[in-house]
């Protein structure tokens, strides 16, 4: 019987071609044939061995990197796993995402889910991680991803299969995640986030205490005001004259200090200094600003975009937004260039939007003014009015924060 149990494992493609068009907005195509456990307010996930799976473990085989439908996935009791399979022992975490696991925000959002249920998990910790695009393997996560994790989780190590390309692997214990945060409610993308910041705070030796009711020595609150700059595609045209105007509405209100930093100049500890030590922060469009996670609760982030997002765009322009509402940022706004070269194929969106996309971000000395000017008194308010509560509820989620 065992014998025949090992002969029966089907192994089917792990990437589903039947479900293209709906990978992002309907079934999925990876893993199609199982369906995911459903739980108010949480991410989607998928548990092996479990009573939907009557028991089975999760088995993969191949480690095509270029066509997901040359690697597959079957089930299969322990006690009659297929010829040659090699069991993986432990708590395995699978992250499958359409988009990829190197981008800041792309990758976070693929990754947070686990947190999540780690945490309700009793902290489990996995002791691999197994990483799918498309259906084709991934060998490593961003530096900044696999970071971030590691305050959390401890060491990382993202499984290679690299014990042969036509080898199966079962994993004794296995959660696997498709849909990242869609079904994750806001109070639990809160908690998610809260951890995540504690716990990189944690890890970079940052102490936050006292800083929602720093004064100088007129007694003025302390508001840090932080340019968070880029090189290259959606930097400023000219970061000098941006950096002048943000620098004179700051001087206008005792107790505010501007920094300016460029992303890409910091170590992932840094960029979590320099965002836990900020009040507002002002940035184009892009990954770094993935980096507000590190603010406190009801910090302000603005936002800067080149021509043309705009009108090309689409949905995707508002990610920053989504991810300042899910950590319990306030979003004040974004300013979109109007000036710049035209699209040579206006009714190609997508056309547009790869001539666009990459564009520089110009600036309008007035409307900045009057925004910096605006975002930055209303910072000031709440710090004089609501310090002392601000400072307690800090307090409580600080303390609360890092559960695991």
């Amino acid at each position: 019987m065992t014998a025949k149990l090992k002969h029966s494992v089907t192994f089917l493609p792990l990437q589903d071609s039947r479900f293209r068009e709906t990978a992002t907005t309907g079934h999925t195509w990876f893993m199609s044939s199982l369906n995911d456990t459903r739980e108010e307010n949480e991410a989607e996930y998928l548990y092996f061995p479990s009573k939907a799976s009557k028991g089975r473990l999760l088995c993969f085989k191949g480690r095509d990197m270029k066509d997901g439908t040359k690697n597959s996935y079957a089930l299969a009791w322990r006690e009659s796993l297929p010829d040659s399979a090699i069991l993986l022992e432990g708590l395995t975490f699978v992250s499958y995402t359409y988009y990829d696991h190197t981008n800041l925000w792309h990758g976070l959002c693929a990754v947070a889910p686990f947190v999540r249920w780690s945490m309700k998990n009793e902290c489990l910790r996995p002791e691999r991680w197994v990483l799918f695009h498309w259906g084709e393997l991934r060998l490593r996560m961003g530096s900044w991803i696999q970071q971030l994790l590691q305050t959390n989780f401890g060491e990382v190590k993202v499984e290679g299969f690299d014990r042969g390309d036509n080898v199966p692997y079962c994993f004794e214990k296995a959660v696997v995640m498709r849909h990242e945060m869609s079904q994750m409610g806001q109070e639990n993308k809160l908690k998610t986030f809260n951890l995540l910041r504690c716990k990189a705070r944690s890890y970079c030796g940052i102490n936050p205490a006292g800083k929602g009711r720093e004064i100088n020595e007129r007694g003025f609150p302390i508001i840090r005001l932080t340019l968070l700059m880029r090189r290259g595609s959606r930097s400023f045209k000219n970061a000098t004259v941006v950096t002048d105007i943000f620098s004179k509405e700051c001087a206008r209100v005792e107790g505010c200090i501007l920094h300016v930093v460029q992303s890409d100049d910091l170590s992932f500890c840094d960029q979590v200094k320099v965002l836990t030590n900020t009040d507002i922060v002002a940035s184009p469009c892009g990954a770094q600003l993935t980096n507000m996670l590190f603010m406190d609760r009801e910090s302000s982030v603005m936002e800067f975009y080149p021509k043309g997002w705009l009108e090309y765009a689409g949905s995707g322009q508002y990610a920053y937004h989504w991810m300042a509402n899910q950590s319990g940022m306030k979003h004040q706004g974004a300013w979109w260039d109007p000036v710049g070269e035209e699209c040579p194929s206006p009714q190609d969106q997508w056309q547009c939007f790869s001539f666009h996309k990459d564009g520089m971000v110009g600036h309008n000395e007035t409307y900045f003014a009057e925004w910096a000017r605006r975002v930055i008194d209303q910072v000031r308010l709440m710090k004089q009015e609501q310090a002392s509560a601000y400072q307690a509820n800090k307090q409580q989620h600080d303390s609360k924060a890092c559960v695991c």
